[in-house]
């Protein structure tokens, strides 16, 4: 199942922006836009991810969004 088939783990709705590449529950690696910012607010960053459309999306989210934006890293495998 390619990334474009897939929903977002959290909602179950949204389609994925990004895919965290080191879960801490591989039951959610896929983040809406929405949620991923809800992730983001509420403190707790994806880590190590991957944008899946090309664009920095998730990335500019963390620069609106985040504070510590040293926890951060784009997979580039």
């Amino acid at each position: 199942m390619g990334a474009h088939s897939r929903k977002c783990d959290w909602c179950g709705s949204g389609t994925p922006i990004v895919r965290d590449m080191e879960p801490v529950n591989t039951a959610f690696q896929y983040w809406c836009e929405d949620c991923a910012r809800a992730l983001i607010i509420k403190g707790d960053p994806i880590e190590t991810y991957r944008e899946l459309d090309g664009e920095p999306i998730y990335g500019r989210l963390l620069d609106a969004h985040c504070t510590l934006k040293r926890f951060y890293s784009f997979a580039t495998a």
